[in-house]
């Protein structure tokens, strides 16, 4: 029987994974890689300040999926045959232990992303698996193979998984388009909210709120978590996590909306009214500016007195209702005008990509091309930042090397 021929269309964390999965489960398979960059693994090393956030500590598959914008209903059947658990299994049986930080992120215990690229790159010399850079595929054609026209010479397969990770152009997918399958048109997620126009980064850069709701007024988009204040705007969990699951509406508004801000996190606007006219009542004599309400910052306290036109100088005894009105909308429904979006550290993430409807998540294989399969980011998946993005590359590519 002849040996059966696997290529990979990518040699960053999905690809290899699947690659070296192939390998693993079936040693008679003839597997290349095909990276069209000089460089493999960029986003392993990068990811989590060079350390690799390489998954997350979440075990429930029903909880899992919430984190994905796109993909939550397709990973539950994928997460069913490889998840979390696994992972840290997987490698563990390479002799690389994981760590939880409080958090839920899970790194290397080395704290280096080089243990997990190492590995990578090690476990492919050691199982045969040819590995070709500055190879770009530029045409397939699939007849009883496939066929392929690269920029390093022909190549013939009879498998093929592609895994050339999230484009930013639809330019990125046109091999795929010429194999029939549709393109949702890549948008970014996972961004930082750019505020050039307001106060706030200059006064506050650097100030973070454990508790705030942030959302797009007019909309239904909101989230609540930890908010950072930075030299250009927003970010944190919270403004992260708003960006990827109203990634299109931020795309089609051209990034100019308007954000507000709860710095309560889920107090309703009477609620802090009357938390304010207690503190009056029980701190008469005090120093409004010098007694920070709600947890907050004293930094921020002091920018939504001013916003507020509350003097420095006033006691809470001589606020007056018309100020406490003002003061308690300040803190309840703070406006920014966002103008345009930041990459979040060197997470760049696409929303976008191959039609999920096209896809068995059964086996991770075309529905349209027998033997053509698909992994990682270059579907119409995302997750938010905090291991997700990894764990969805890793379980895809599972699948896909053990359905071949």
């Amino acid at each position: 029987m002849k040996t059966k021929r696997i290529i990979v269309i990518g040699g960053g964390a999905a690809g290899f994974f699947a690659a070296i999965n192939c390998k693993l489960l079936n040693p008679a398979f003839e597997v290349k890689i095909l990276e069209k960059t000089n460089k493999l693994l960029s986003k392993v090393l990068v990811s989590g300040g060079g350390r690799c956030n390489v998954t997350n500590h979440c075990f429930d598959n029903k909880q899992l999926v919430k984190n994905y914008p796109r993909g939550e209903k397709e990973l539950m059947q994928v997460f069913s045959r490889f998840a979390v658990q696994d992972t840290i299994n997987w490698f563990k049986e390479q002799n690389i232990e994981l760590k939880v930080e409080a958090d839920g992120r899970m790194f290397p215990a080395s704290n280096k992303s080089e243990t997990i690229a190492n590995c990578f790159l090690d476990l492919a010399k050691k199982l045969s698996i040819e590995i070709i850079i500055q190879c770009e595929v530029q045409k397939i054609n699939k007849e009883e193979s496939f066929e392929m026209k690269t920029s390093k010479g022909n190549f013939e397969a009879d498998v093929l998984i592609c895994s050339m990770g999230g484009n930013n152009k639809i330019e990125g997918y046109k091999i795929l388009k010429e194999l029939g399958h549709n393109i949702i048109s890549p948008i970014p997620s996972l961004f930082t909210i750019n505020l050039p126009s307001e106060n706030i980064k200059k006064e506050l850069q650097g100030v973070a709120v454990q508790n705030a709701t942030v959302t797009i007024e007019k909309t239904k988009f909101n989230y609540t978590g930890p908010v950072l204040v930075t030299h250009w705007g927003l970010s944190g969990p919270a403004v992260l996590k708003l960006s990827a699951f109203a990634a299109p509406y931020f795309f089609e508004t051209d990034y100019k909306n308007n954000i507000l801000i709860n710095w309560t996190g889920n107090l309703k606007l009477n609620e802090i009214l009357e938390e304010l006219n207690q503190q009056k009542i029980n701190s008469a004599r005090s120093i409004i500016i010098k007694t920070p309400l709600f947890q907050l910052p004293k930094r921020l306290w002091e920018f939504l007195l001013n916003k507020a036109g509350v003097l420095s100088e006033t006691s809470w005894s001589n606020i007056s209702k018309q100020q406490l009105n003002k003061l308690s909308e300040t803190i309840y429904r703070d406006v920014y005008k966002m103008e345009g979006k930041t990459t979040f550290k060197e997470e760049f993430v696409t929303a976008g990509g191959i039609d999920l409807k096209e896809i068995d998540f059964k086996t991770m294989q075309s529905k349209l091309v027998k033997d053509l399969y698909f992994c990682g980011e270059v579907l119409n998946i995302d997750g938010i930042t905090g291991g997700f993005n990894f764990q969805n590359a890793w379980s895809t590519a599972y699948v896909c090397a053990s359905s071949i």
